[in-house]
């Protein structure tokens, strides 16, 4: 069998991320941090994250092809993302990461890929009390 050459096919494909952010959205659902950053319809959200992590883990183009580049930080410009709400991110899609029992090595290149990501997203300060 030949070698899984990106995480994207390590881990199964669209199936998997499929998976992840279902996963992931049930918990932001439910959370009365993130939910009111979040539009009323999470629908196309889910989608636009399948497309962009399904892409930028090695599988196709999809989210290139329809969005462009994906500018993750002006996208998210609009809403205060406070490190509470990093924090709270992180923490549902660490969760719904391990709920889908993706294995190492890809589980820790997700892990580590959403710590940052999630830090370099954060720009709203709050003075600290």
């Amino acid at each position: 069998m030949a070698e899984a050459s990106s995480v994207y096919e390590l881990v199964g494909g669209d199936p998997t991320f499929e998976r992840l952010v279902e996963e992931f959205y049930a918990r932001v659902e439910a959370d009365p941090v993130l939910r009111p950053l979040f539009p009323d319809d999470l629908e196309p959200g889910k989608r636009w994250q399948f497309l962009f992590l399904t892409q930028f883990f090695g599988g196709p183009q999809r989210y290139a092809l329809e969005r462009g580049h994906p500018r993750l930080r002006m996208r998210h410009g609009p809403f205060p993302i406070s490190q509470q709400a990093r924090d709270h991110w992180l923490a549902h899609m660490l969760a719904a990461i391990d709920e889908v029992g993706i294995a190492e090595p890809a589980r820790g290149i997700l892990r580590e890929y959403f710590e940052r990501g999630s830090t370099f997203m954060i720009n709203h300060y709050q003075a600290e009390e």
